[in-house]
């Protein structure tokens, strides 16, 4: 059983088997695959049937020197304005492909098939392109929409248990965001073994998407709405340029249980919706301790790439399945997170 969404009309989202998808969204153009050595090794069989160029493993390697590097080889390759560029594997992949795709010769089709639990979830979808500089995540990006985003949960087997978790916790933003039945549900599912299940996870991947497809449909270059989507996201960011212990679920997670707290602390959400809050991310498997000071983090967050006039736009939790905007000068914010 499969099922499509659709932003804008332009980039479809297909969560479904992937053999079936491929039938439907490739139709004999020219294609050139941008992966990954770990998702090559896994899927040799998929990625082989096309030209492919490999890109390195990891965050660090989601960079300007990478994209010169797929540049050349596209050059080299012969691609022109009629190549499909399509990224196979986790947000890093889609994250470059999209960018590239977005900038080769001024624009090139392209899409994505996501491996891992946080692209099917987030990543992958919504047409936000970028990569990082220096310490700073995604300071470089374009909005271009992938034609398509194929998910099919199976390749979630593959996965550790720690990089699902991470995926998790944009699941539980999400929930938070805008989906109290879809908090629920995870409340009620939630195990190790629930990662291995396809039927949980086919909703949980399906109510995510649909979630976020529906926002970004209404929001597509993050000017109103869209915004909602960076709850827990602020402090998540810092805290990932402060130490390179945590993953992005990690520190997402840590930044989710401290929004929540400062929101109970201005009287927006309930402490018992803050504790359920608290109380699922511990239970999917986050330690929610900081890392390291906040003074650090606070320092961190000053150079975050959405803060205007030197205002923050900060995500507050009303309650579980609704959020508000609040724009805070960072001087203001400190005093809630003072040690």
């Amino acid at each position: 059983m499969s099922t499509i969404l659709s932003i804008k009309g332009k980039s479809e989202i297909f969560v479904g088997r992937v053999e079936e998808a491929l039938d439907k969204f490739l139709h004999g153009e020219r294609v050139v695959v941008i992966t990954d050595a770990n998702i090559d090794r896994l899927y040799h069989d998929l990625i082989g049937r096309y030209d492919h160029i490999i890109v390195g493993h990891g965050e660090g390697n989601k960079n300007l020197v990478a994209v010169q590097t797929i540049y050349s080889r596209l050059l080299d390759m012969g691609a022109d304005r009629s190549t499909t560029l399509l990224g196979i594997g986790g947000g890093i992949v889609t994250d470059i492909t999209g960018y590239v795709a977005s900038t080769f010769m001024r624009g090139l089709d392209f899409g994505f098939i996501s491996t891992s639990l946080l692209g099917q979830v987030d990543a992958s979808i919504g047409g936000k392109n970028g990569v990082n500089i220096a310490n700073y995540k995604n300071m470089v990006g374009t909005f271009a929409q992938p034609r398509f985003v194929i998910s099919d949960v199976e390749f979630l087997r593959t996965l550790p248990l720690r990089e699902l978790r991470a995926g998790m916790a944009e699941v539980v933003k999400m929930a938070i965001v805008g989906d109290a039945e879809l908090f629920a549900f995870i409340e009620d599912n939630i195990s190790e073994q629930c990662y291995r299940d396809s039927d949980i996870m086919r909703r949980i991947v399906l109510e995510s998407a649909r979630l976020k497809a529906d926002i970004v449909d209404r929001d597509e270059c993050e000017k109103g709405v869209r915004r909602v989507l960076n709850l827990g996201h602020t402090i998540g960011h810092a805290i990932e340029k402060c130490t390179n212990k945590l993953n992005h679920g990690e520190a997402v997670a840590i930044g989710l249980s401290q929004i929540s707290h400062l929101s109970s602390r201005l009287g927006l959400l309930s402490r018992e919706e803050m504790l359920r809050i608290d109380s699922l991310l511990e239970k999917i498997g986050f330690s929610l301790e900081l890392p390291v000071a906040m003074s650090d983090i606070l320092r961190e967050m000053r150079f975050d790439k959405k803060k205007s006039n030197n205002l923050l736009r900060v995500v507050l939790p009303e309650r579980i399945g609704l959020c508000r905007i609040v724009e805070m000068p960072l001087s203001e914010l400190e005093k809630y997170f003072v040690e």
